[in-house]
């Protein structure tokens, strides 16, 4: 459970730190100062694109694209269920970027940990676990 609660944090920074509702956010501080700090803008990127693709390779590698669709319909129709019963309001454009924020970073975790997952349950490893 620590593990996944690690991965989730991690992958909401990586999200948060390249696009959220403040000003602190790579795609902003980008957009100001590409021009002025061009190496410094591409050292940034390239550390994020780093993160991205260690995460969604793990993601795509684990659950599969129709396992990364399954996970946003399950995630998606919970919220439409909470917003059904009354338990959220979707009015506030900054609410719902943290809430994508949120559950695009859930996803990513849950890539992160179904191999764990599914070896605890199956008893099966998958071949890129098995020690040599």
């Amino acid at each position: 459970m620590l593990g996944f609660f690690i991965r989730w944090i991690f992958a909401f920074v990586l999200l948060a730190a390249t696009y959220n509702p403040t000003e602190w956010n790579f795609y902003r501080w980008g957009i100001t100062n590409w021009e002025s700090q061009l190496p410094l803008t591409v050292l940034f990127g390239l550390i994020l694109l780093i993160g991205y693709i260690i995460y969604l390779r793990a993601t795509l590698r684990s659950i599969g694209v129709f396992g990364l669709l399954l996970v946003l319909a399950v995630v998606g129709t919970g919220l439409w269920v909470l917003y059904d019963f009354g338990w959220i309001n979707l009015d506030n454009p900054t609410v719902n970027t943290w809430l994508a924020i949120g559950i695009l970073s859930f996803v990513l975790a849950i890539g992160l940990v179904w191999s764990i997952v599914r070896r605890a349950i199956s008893g099966q490893a998958d071949v890129d676990d098995v020690d040599e």
